[in-house]
């Protein structure tokens, strides 16, 4: 069934079949999504939940993460990947694009997107990726605040509260945070850029709670598969980027191969083919909606 025809309109709300998912024993693990084709394979992957990065999609979009991708823009990709997928997403909120009410707004708007999870970070705009240097934090009172205002303004929505005061304030002060913001109502608390498996482990013990944890490459944190995060007390797992920058590293290929051949003929063994995507995207489900459109054919690829 096509999303024309509401598949998935009798799906329980994602915030709900988030929690679910979250309670089953377990980490579960969620890679990133940075359009609705990358949630089509990933969910054809077995994966049950998907992360929206704003690093991700603001490098899709030839902008830095700096906090200057809109709210309507995370919305447009949260919709179309909701709409693929019919999965519960974990987007990105940054800082909640502003203070308490902009952070109820985006839970709502999110909601009506289809997200089953926002997280807000405790940054000052403009903020930063987690994983590098000089951040600066708004209180711990302030942050606790918005997390209650998002708290207040969902209906279904999981908050999770992600804290970078690990490396600005010490393993201690992130602990702290995430303490007060477990006392103001949210669901996860996301510990980012943690440099150690004991740090990992010390914050989980010291917090309570359902606990994500961020494997980004190229950042702070060592290298971590989904049962050693599982063993270090975590709930969830995100790998935020990385459909992102392995369709990067195709297209550095690609680009070059043309460049260099006259052609992309040369890659060819490496695409999925015309009729491999059709099916993924339910093609010739949609065409079957109108009985004015041929059932279309695809060509035989020459020389086979």
């Amino acid at each position: 069934m096509t999303w024309l025809e509401g598949n998935g309109a009798d799906l329980e709300p994602a915030g709900i079949r988030l929690k679910k998912l979250i309670e089953r024993p377990g980490i579960l693990g969620v890679p990133g999504a940075h359009n609705g084709l990358a949630g089509m394979l990933a969910k054809e992957a077995g994966f049950e939940a998907l992360y929206i990065s704003g690093g991700a999609v603001t490098a899709t979009m030839g902008l830095p993460d700096l906090g200057v991708m809109t709210l309507e823009e995370l919305c447009f990709v949260t919709r179309m990947v909701s709409r693929s997928t019919d999965l519960p997403l974990i987007v990105d909120g940054d800082t909640g694009y502003g203070e308490a009410l902009n952070a109820m707004r985006v839970v709502k708007e999110l909601e009506r997107a289809g997200a089953g999870a926002v997280h807000i970070e405790d940054q000052v705009l403009p903020k930063k990726c987690g994983h590098l240097n000089d951040k600066r934090l708004i209180t711990p009172e302030d942050a606790a605040a918005k997390i209650g205002a998002a708290v207040k303004a969902r209906s279904h929505l999981r908050i999770i509260a992600r804290t970078d005061a690990a490396a600005v304030e010490g393993l201690e002060g992130a602990i702290s945070r995430a303490r007060l913001y477990v006392e103001a109502g949210a669901d996860v608390v996301f510990p980012d850029a943690l440099a150690s498996e004991e740090d990992f482990r010390t914050f989980a013990d010291a917090v309570p709670g359902p606990k994500m944890a961020n494997m980004t490459e190229f950042g702070r944190t060592p290298y971590f598969t989904d049962k050693q995060y599982q063993d270090m007390g975590y709930d969830i797992v995100i790998w935020p980027a990385t459909s992102m920058r392995v369709a990067a590293a195709a297209f550095i290929e690609l680009y070059a191969h043309i460049r260099d051949n006259g052609g992309a003929e040369g890659l060819i063994e490496k695409m999925p083919s015309r009729a491999e995507i059709y099916d993924t995207i339910k093609y010739y489900d949609y065409e079957a909606l109108d009985q004015t459109i041929a059932r279309s054919v695809v060509p035989e690829t020459p020389g086979e």
